[in-house]
């Protein structure tokens, strides 16, 4: 209870001192209001001052912009008035320039009028007295004719006839005199171009032979070459064409075919047997046939490499692997490649001598033997099958065709490298020891027995053997019957005799099997 007046004031206190508190913030409330009149009354002021101020400088910058184009507008258009006050200055000046060069021109047609009128007059003057002239030559004519008593015929004939007998011997004379100093003049050159050429490059020439000899470990070796009842050495012969020798000379084993390119895949293959060790049919044949592809690559590696050394332009493939081919081909003893390369640096220099092309000279001296790769597999000379094959691979220079064609005369020769090959294909086989006849017609002779019994149906390869006295016919199994393989064999034996001219006796031999392959897997 003694807390109670304490209590009661302080009720009394607060009650006292809301309504105080509510009179100030009413109080406070309005002075703030009042400030924030006064203060937005005068920032509007201030925005309308601001205002006025923006306008009266845009209003100031419009006028000063117009002032400013009305300037620039009155410049640019006394600037056009000018322009147009030179142009007309530069018109009249021009209109004064062509009523003078008018006046010239005038004064020149009158000129020229004058001009023609003293011709005209002249012109007449002058048919006049070649009128009068044409009279007096007729009176003169006319004399000239009593007195000689000729007709004007007669004495053009005379007159014609005299000079024709004088110029003749003339004439005659100086050609004479111009032929004897041209005759003498390119002998001359000829013989120093042959000779420089031939002193220039002068390469070696050698003579192939037709057999080959291989080397073995032991004389053993050459019953495993024979093998059982001689099995082994048929089946080689019979896969590679060639003659197999196996003699009493200690160490070797002789190869021998007249084809070289045949020979040297026997001996290869010959040679890898050896080495291998295990020689048997199967083994033989599969030898063979792989050194077969081998030989194809090396024959393109050749054709390749006698190109680079001929030094032309690039050959087609085919081309290179006949000129491969060629290296393995011999003219009466004498390398076919080495002569083709011989003949192409021969023809280069000799062109070069002449101011000519050397290198199309070279290209027309490497290719002009091209067909002896393939003569006998098709009709029809060498220089001929040449031309044929290099047109059939892409050879379109008319030189190289000529010079293939017409190296031996064969055509009528229309341009000059043909000459320049056809001389150093002389050159090249006219140097001593180059060449023998004896082993051409002996390789001539040969393949001409291999293409008369390859000329049969059924026949799918003829090879000849033991210096020509053998050939081994292979039949087609399934295009012939054992009665048929008889039949061909005389057949073939007939048309020998009737076709070839030979020494002796040639035998004939047949060979047909059928063979089976299967394989176990």
């Amino acid at each position: 209870m003694e807390f109670l007046p304490y209590l009661v004031g302080a009720l009394v206190a607060v009650m006292i001192a809301v309504p105080a508190g509510y009179g100030i913030a009413r109080f406070l409330d309005r002075s703030r209001e009042s400030s924030a009149r006064g203060e937005a009354t005068k920032i509007i002021d201030q925005a309308k001052r601001q205002a006025d101020n923006l306008l009266k400088e845009s209003e100031l910058k419009a006028k000063d912009e117009v002032f400013k184009k009305r300037e620039e507008f009155n410049r640019e258009l006394d600037q056009s008035r000018a322009e147009v006050r030179e142009q007309e200055r530069r018109l009249e000046k021009r209109e004064d320039v062509l009523d003078q060069k008018h006046q010239v021109q005038l004064k020149k047609e009158r000129t020229l009028e004058h001009l023609q009128r003293k011709l005209d007059e002249k012109r007449k003057h002058v048919d006049k007295r070649s009128q009068d002239l044409d009279h007096l030559i007729e009176e003169q004519t006319e004399k000239l004719h009593q007195i000689t008593g000729m007709s004007r015929e007669q004495a053009e004939a005379l007159l014609l006839e005299r000079l024709e007998i004088a110029l003749s011997e003339e004439v005659a004379s100086r050609i004479q005199k111009r032929e004897e100093h041209i005759r003498v003049t390119a002998e001359e050159k000829a013989r120093e171009i042959l000779a420089t050429a031939i002193q220039r490059f002068g390469a070696a020439h050698t003579a192939d032979t037709t057999v080959s000899t291989v080397d073995i470990p032991s004389d053993d070796m050459k019953g495993r070459i024979i093998g059982r009842e001689g099995r082994n050495i048929r089946t080689f012969e019979k896969s590679t064409g060639v003659d197999v020798i196996v003699d009493d000379t200690p160490g070797v084993v002789i190869v021998s075919a007249f084809d070289n390119v045949r020979r040297e895949i026997a001996r290869l293959a010959l040679t890898k047997l050896i080495q291998d060790g295990r020689i048997h049919p199967s083994r033989i044949e599969e030898v063979v046939k792989e050194t077969q592809e081998e030989m194809e690559k090396h024959i393109l590696e050749v054709g390749k490499t006698a190109v680079l050394e001929a030094n032309v332009n690039p050959v087609n493939e085919k081309l290179m692997q006949l000129l491969g081919r060629l290296k393995f081909r011999t003219s009466y003893s004498q390398n076919v490649l080495q002569h083709s390369l011989e003949v192409a640096h021969l023809s280069g220099l000799m062109a070069e001598e002449l101011g000519l092309n050397g290198q199309l000279a070279r290209r027309c001296g490497l290719l002009h033997d091209v067909g002896k790769a393939a003569d006998h597999e098709m009709e029809g000379g060498h220089p001929k099958v040449g031309a044929e094959l290099a047109k059939r691979y892409g050879e379109t220079s008319k030189e190289v065709l000529h010079a293939i064609i017409g190296h031996h005369d064969d055509v009528t020769i229309d341009h000059v490298y043909t000459v320049l090959v056809a001389s150093a294909d002389a050159i090249s086989a006219s140097r001593p020891g180059a060449r023998r006849e004896t082993l051409e017609k002996y390789v001539k002779r040969l393949e001409e027995l291999e293409a008369v019994a390859s000329s049969f149906p059924g026949i799918e390869h003829a090879y000849a053997i033991q210096a020509g006295r053998e050939v081994r016919v292979i039949a087609s199994a399934s295009q012939t019957s054992d009665s048929d393989a008889v039949r061909i064999c005389r057949d073939i034996a007939k048309a020998i005799e009737e076709q070839l001219n030979y020494p002796g006796e040639i035998k004939v031999t047949v060979v047909r099997e059928t063979r089976a392959v299967e394989f176990a897997r």
